[in-house]
């Protein structure tokens, strides 16, 4: 089966479903992943201000990810860091379903609804106008993932609530998602940060303890259609 997981920023994939990509992965199927945004100008007064190298490495290090999790292919764009609310939202829309012609995926994965990034909100809304379950739609199922350090620091204040009514447990494969993400040298953080490979570790381990296994990671599913 073929499986799209689309995220605003590089990072962002392994954060939300790293370990459930890696599974997916080596359980056969195959899995594409597509990153909208640089993610990084934003640290700048003014984007044209950034290295297009730092541009680059950031991608290169979304590559190694992706290899490490094993991803059949990736979609890199170019949207404006925490600024996707500047962009007409159609045109958001128009490369999430440009993306599905091309993958076919029966299952969506992106981001939460509520969390405190614009750009996780703007993307959201943007997947779900694209997967609109018209008469032969390819899409049949839908899933919103957290990103720590965006979806609990919204403090609900936000949007709507993360409620995970979905877990898909990954004690062989949180390992390779803590790896992954420790590719992306300029996101990950020190402990007590939400990045950091120890808390991914818990939060993995907190979820699993929900549903009464080793370590899982958390999705709300939005839309499913039998």
């Amino acid at each position: 089966m073929n499986i799209l997981v689309i995220a605003a920023h590089p990072d962002d994939e392994v954060l939300g479903c790293g370990g459930t990509i890696a599974r997916l992965s080596k359980e056969g199927h195959d899995v594409y992943v597509a990153i909208l945004g640089e993610g990084i100008t934003s640290r700048y007064d003014k984007r044209e201000q950034i290295d297009q190298g730092i541009i680059k490495e950031l991608q290169n290090q979304s590559r190694r990810a992706s290899k490490l999790l094993g991803v059949k292919d990736l979609f890199l764009y170019d949207l404006p860091d925490n600024r996707f609310d500047t962009a007409p939202l159609l045109d958001i829309v128009k490369i999430i379903e440009e993306l599905i012609a091309k993958v076919q995926p029966p299952v969506v994965y992106t981001h939460h609804g509520g969390d405190l990034n614009v750009d996780h909100n703007v993307t959201f809304q943007a997947t779900l106008t694209a997967t609109r379950p018209l008469p032969g739609a390819v899409v049949k199922t839908v899933y919103s993932y957290e990103v720590p350090s965006s979806t609990e620091w919204a403090f609900q204040r936000i949007g709507s609530l993360f409620k995970p009514n979905t877990f898909v447990e990954i004690p062989d494969t949180l390992d390779r998602k803590i790896r992954a993400m420790q590719k992306y040298r300029t996101e990950t953080r020190s402990f007590p940060h939400p990045r950091s490979p120890e808390a991914l570790r818990i939060i993995a381990q907190r979820w699993g303890s929900v549903v009464g296994v080793t370590a899982a990671e958390a999705f709300e599913l939005v839309r499913g259609i039998v």
